[in-house]
């Protein structure tokens, strides 16, 4: 049985409260290790400072990895999104709001609560979810099966619904699971996927442009007690700098990837797991009278780049 499922688990609240206060502490924990590389090496170039707080923060990601097998506490990787994005907007009004200009103050603010209403829409939003009851034959072939493939697609299942492994839940046009959205990234939801992940770019982008302004015309006195301040206030701006050309290196190589994708309509999951999908496949026979065939990757539902477009952009209707 084959049909749109448009129910939502209820929330386990005191849980979800706990792995929001994790999150807290995991932003918290991640900008005081960027707040690190300018407190001991402002001085080295901006290259330099990148490549250790690249590195810090590989050492902090690993640091959690362990915490969490030790203590068995778990944090909410959207979470850590929305308060990475709350940290941000706090530094950016508390330190750098006094030398952006007008237009740029009213760019970055609107384009900050543009992002959290985007984060909301997308952990409610519908990738493209469908419910399968497999028929008690398939049950009983399954279970009398050694060794089950789960990833290939079901003939009733429709086209491109792929099963998610992380959410064990059958999703139209699955493209990848998105620990930082808190979703699918389907058929449904993959044009807000996108819009969110531009609007994360150009907030960055943004926000640089104000830390420019910031550096440009922030001026630290001499000799009297001001200078610590304004000098702490600009090491906490360059290590959020630090932290936004990170995101912004990595998010624009993630978008020029989404983009060719839609560009020749390919999902990620096919594109990794090509020989999973029968559609996929073509097979060569060898030459010589060998009976070895050779497998090769086709993509069917490639139909040019500008009806490959047109469906992308009709794919939320």
């Amino acid at each position: 049985m084959v049909e749109l499922l448009d129910r939502k688990k209820s929330a386990n609240w005191p849980g979800l409260i706990g792995r929001c206060v994790v999150s807290f502490i995991l932003v918290l924990l991640t900008q005081f290790s960027q707040f690190l590389v300018p407190q001991f090496f402002f001085d080295l170039p901006v290259f330099i400072q990148l490549l250790l707080s690249a590195l810090l923060l590989l050492a902090v990601v690993g640091a959690v990895g362990w915490c969490r097998r030790l203590l068995r506490v778990r944090a909410s990787a959207p979470a850590f999104v929305f308060f990475s994005v709350l940290f941000v907007w706090v530094v950016y009004i508390a330190i750098v709001r006094r030398v952006a200009t007008h237009l740029m103050d009213l760019l970055f603010n609107g384009q900050i609560i543009l992002l959290i209403f985007g984060l909301c829409r997308m952990l409610s939003s519908d990738p493209g979810l469908v419910s399968y009851s497999p028929s008690p034959l398939d049950v009983i072939a399954q279970s009398s099966s050694l060794e089950i493939d789960t990833y290939h697609q079901d003939t009733e299942l429709g086209d491109r619904v792929r099963c998610c492994q992380i959410c064990k839940a059958y999703v139209k046009g699955f493209d990848h699971h998105c620990p930082a959205f808190g979703n699918c990234i389907g058929h449904k939801n993959y044009l807000l996927f996108m819009v969110l992940l531009i609007g994360f770019l150009w907030t960055e982008a943004t926000y640089l442009v104000c830390l420019s302004q910031y550096a440009a015309q922030s001026v630290v006195p001499d000799g009297d007690g001001t200078r610590l301040e304004i000098s702490l206030s600009r090491k906490v701006a360059s290590s959020t700098m630090l932290f936004s050309i990170l995101q912004l290196v990595w998010q624009v190589v993630f978008l020029l990837w989404h983009m060719y994708c839609i560009c020749f309509n390919i999902r990620t999951d096919e594109w990794i797991h090509w020989k999973r999908y029968p559609e996929f496949q073509i097979f060569i026979q060898s030459s010589h009278g060998e009976r070895s065939s050779e497998v090769r990757f086709k993509n069917p539902y490639d139909k040019g780049v500008l009806q490959n477009l047109k469906e992308f952009m009709a794919s939320k209707r």
